[in-house]
């Protein structure tokens, strides 16, 4: 168990439980199980019924809520600072003690199955899906994190009940809070529920104080090592494919392979090419290019996708039939110019503090400061200050980001999915 406290000067507080187990992690059980486990985590305990779990932090003006990736299950919560001890102890018996009553299980369900369904009537969503099930075929990041609707219907109580005995193991778990508190008091209150929990010596505890010290080595033991985890890596493969899902619009992706989330400075150099080509802001090379200068789309975008083992960077876009090739001739034409032109100083250093105040101001939202305390103990036992990250972005040379360009983008690993 490790876990992290940071100050934050506000009446609201933050907590989150990670666990290091995902979709990636259903080998065994039928495909959806983790996302299943998280929604139906909350459906009573041996302490609760769903009912008293549901509005046990409304009721305090507080939230309750978790997410499902490939690599985790997160569950977290807000709540007024004074209420977090309440909402700690709650994250904890739901990790532990979760019941999933047979009743709750039949009505979640239909619930799934309809999230599953409503994907399919967002082609940019369930086009990305697709993509990584193509992409990373015969690899365990191929399945889809909502399942099937064949595969949830299989899963079972004792399923469910096997999933969290075998994967909800402290070694794995990570326990964050942002919240304006004494630190010593958070401490004693977290190792107290950590040894009823797993008992003495069941929790490994490691703490890391508000200036962000490294975790115990005994933290990640039972836990897939990054060295093991980048040896099952996928292969490559390339694929260009078009399926007729006789939509209003065309949406594309196009992408492959990139650094894997330990692959530290050449996953650095991919964060700051996929900005400048197609992050958030409004002066990225294709939205100045496909929407501002020639009006062919409303959103294009490139993402990057880290795991243990690999990552994807994504280029993805809707437009109208008639500019779809039209688009995709400007992407490549961009695409190029990345790979053979080194950038500028001037445009270096531009897109590098363009890059870190987004970051500075995204990390400013709280929940967003916890979930992301909690990503990098499980990844990498330790959380990094604003000043490291600065200087790791820092010592990013243009030849690095070139060099990804080339790499990401030869086109012998590229692969392409369209929906027409």
């Amino acid at each position: 168990m490790q876990y992290a406290v940071r100050r934050r000067s506000s009446s609201a507080a933050y907590c989150a439980l990670s666990i290091k187990c995902g979709t990636r992690d259903e080998e065994g059980f039928h495909g959806g199980i983790a996302h299943f486990v998280e929604h139906t985590i909350f459906k009573g305990t041996s302490r609760r019924s769903a009912t008293v779990i549901n509005g046990y932090l409304d009721r305090l003006g507080g939230e309750l809520n978790a997410f499902t990736t490939k690599e985790e299950i997160v569950l977290h919560a807000t709540v007024l600072k004074e209420d977090l001890p309440k909402a700690a102890a709650l994250l904890f018996e739901l990790a532990t003690s979760a019941t999933f009553p047979e009743h709750e299980i039949k009505t979640e369900k239909g619930v799934v199955i309809d999230e599953i369904q409503s994907y399919k009537d967002s082609p940019s969503e369930d086009i990305y899906d697709k993509f990584e099930e193509m992409l990373f075929e015969g690899h365990p990041l191929s399945g889809n994190i909502l399942g099937t609707s064949a595969s949830v219907r299989k899963i079972t109580r004792e399923e469910l009940l096997r999933f969290v005995r075998e994967k909800f193991r402290p070694e794995c778990m990570a326990f964050t809070v942002v919240a304006d508190i004494e630190e010593t008091r958070m401490e004693r209150q977290v190792r107290k529920m950590v040894n009823e929990v797993f008992g003495p010596d069941g929790g490994a505890f490691a703490k890391t104080d508000t200036t962000w010290t490294e975790r115990s080595d005994s933290a990640e033991v039972n836990c897939k090592t990054s060295q093991e985890a980048m040896l099952a890596g996928p292969q490559p493969r390339q694929f260009d494919k078009t399926l007729n899902k006789r939509n209003h619009q065309a949406n594309c992706i196009i992408g492959g392979l990139a650094p894997s989330l330990y692959q530290n400075r050449e996953r650095l150099a991919t964060v700051l090419l996929c900005n400048i080509l197609g992050g958030p802001a409004n002066n990225s090379i294709l939205n100045s290019v496909l929407r501002e200068k020639y009006g062919w789309v409303y959103g294009v975008e490139c993402g990057y996708t880290q795991y243990a083992d690999t990552g994807i960077v994504t280029i993805s876009l809707g437009c109208d039939k008639a500019n779809l090739d039209k688009c995709v001739k400007a992407i490549w034409k961009e695409l190029d110019k990345l790979k053979s032109v080194t950038m500028s100083d001037r445009k270096l250093k531009a897109a590098k503090k363009q890059l870190l105040g987004q970051l500075a101001i995204s990390g400013d939202n709280g929940e967003t400061q916890c979930l992301s305390m909690g990503k990098s103990l499980l990844s990498f036992g330790k959380i990094a200050g604003s000043q490291e990250n600065r200087e790791m972005v820092d010592g990013i040379t243009a030849e690095d980001v070139r060099r990804m360009a080339c790499e990401i983008f030869a086109t012998d690993r590229l692969s392409r999915l369209i929906y027409i």
